[in-house]
């Protein structure tokens, strides 16, 4: 072989090599942005998860919140028809006339004896206590539904 083709096998070689060599250089950059989009992605979707994680639990915080005090609501209801009963019938506490004419039609005729309408009014003072509870069960559950739904509306807000 003479000196010129030595030459230029010696240069395509070179060029080949070089060829490759930028070839290998510009796949590991291209990898490596790959690798690094694919990083802030996953990292992206790591704190979306997480600020979703903190979401959901300040929510069953509050919830939970709600919950107690309706429960606690539901637990001192329990002591209120004895003592609507009890201040009925010691006259702290007098109902309405609508309520308390509704044993008027008994307790005037001539037959009812002293003992009968002693029962009335005991009646009368008992069914108000339980009025009463129902009352302020329904006013507990409105105003832990109404907290619910409010919890629920502030987290939905911008």
């Amino acid at each position: 072989m003479n000196r010129a083709a030595i030459a230029v096998l010696a240069f395509i070689v070179w060029s080949a090599a070089a060829f490759g060599a930028g070839w290998a250089w510009r796949g590991d950059r291209a990898e490596g942005k790959e690798a690094q989009q694919q990083a802030s992605t996953s990292a992206g979707q790591v704190q979306q998860l997480t600020e979703t994680r903190a979401v959901e639990h300040s929510q069953a915080a509050t919830l939970a919140t709600i919950g107690a005090k309706h429960e606690e609501d539901r637990t001192a209801a329990t002591a209120v028809p004895a003592a609507v009963a009890a201040g009925v019938r010691d006259g702290s506490l007098q109902l309405r006339d609508d309520l308390a004419t509704c044993n008027t039609a008994r307790l005037s005729e001539a037959v009812a004896g002293a003992i009968e309408r002693d029962a009335h009014a005991e009646l009368r003072a008992e069914v108000a206590g339980a009025l009463v509870q129902i009352g302020r069960d329904a006013d507990d559950h409105i105003h832990a539904c109404q907290a619910v739904i409010a919890a629920d509306r502030a987290d939905l807000a911008p």
